[in-house]
This record gives structure tokens, sequence and C-alpha cells, in this order.
């Protein structure tokens, strides 16, 4: 079952102008570039590339569009996450700040949730900027809940994280 089938339904899925792929070599450049857009702590260019190639446990998808922008890009968002016995772990999750509003962070995280559960995922654990309502807001809504908080996590700026957990079993 997916996260749509224990809560709210995704609506307007028939209606998207975005698919849910796995991520490519070829999005590095736009997926680090939401990154820096969007303050993520960084991992940059090599870091993705590492584990699009040499860590099979990595979840790794991108939102694409069916068309590209003025400037070429058709990446709206991307998740990157990493399934570690029973849990599906994301690391980052972001979608360009000119398509928020569209249903792109949370199509994301529930394309990670199947393919965790297709891996054995029973629970899914993230962290998140304390100052991120907008996104503690949509985990909320996705079933997660808070389940600790870890002291100055986050860098640039220093911030705490907290610790949600949504059971996918």
């Amino acid at each position: 079952m997916s996260v749509s089938q224990y809560n709210e339904p995704a609506y307007g899925l028939a209606f998207r102008s975005y698919s849910v792929e796995q991520m490519m070599e070829r999005d590095l450049d736009e997926v680090v570039s939401i990154e820096e857009i969007t303050g993520l702590n960084r991992w940059g260019y090599d870091a993705y590339r590492r584990e699009l190639f040499k860590n099979p446990n990595s979840v790794l998808l991108v939102a694409r569009s069916f068309e590209r922008d003025e400037q070429g890009r058709s990446i709206l968002g991307f998740i990157a996450g990493w399934t570690v016995e029973d849990e599906l772990h994301v690391n980052n999750l972001a979608s360009h700040p000119d398509h928020r509003g569209r249903g792109v962070g949370r199509a994301l995280m529930e394309a990670a949730v199947d393919e965790g559960m297709m891996r054995g995922a029973v629970f899914v654990l993230l962290e998140v900027r304390a100052s991120n309502e907008v996104a503690q807001a949509l985990y909320r809504k996705m079933g997660f809940n808070l389940v600790g908080r870890r002291r100055d996590y986050y860098r640039l700026p220093t911030e705490d994280a907290f610790v949600m957990k949504l059971v996918i079993t």
C-alpha cells in the first residue's frame, strides 16, 4: 500500500504535468541547482553521482516535467534517501521554488515510500528544520509523527532538527 492509501488521496494525479522517475546522471546539474536554491545542506554533484553508481541502498528520484522551461530545465524536485534494514531514511527532499504548491514534494515522498516498502522498509525517518513549518505540515498530513529533536543539527544557519517518523506496515 502506498502512503496515499493510508491518508487523503493524491488529487490531480491524472492532471499532473510531471512524472516521478529514477534520478539519472543527466539530472544531477539540475538537482544540485535545486539543492542550492532551496538551501539544503550541501551534498553536491559528486555525492549524488556516488550515490547513483556506488550505493545500492540509495533511493534517488526526480519529478520530471513533461516540458522544459525557458532555461531548458525539466527537474521540478528530487528526493534522496537510503534503505537501511527495515528503514527508509530520507536525506533530502526539495522542490524548485517556482513549482511549489503543485504536489511535487508529496508525489516524491509517496514514490520513495513505495520504493522503500518494496525493499522491506516498515517505517520512514527524516529530519526537518525546526523552522520549516511548510514541510512539517506536509509530513504531518502524510501521517508522520514527531519523535525527537536533534540540537544544532543543521548548519548555515545553525538550527535544531525535528525527527519525524511514518510507520508504513
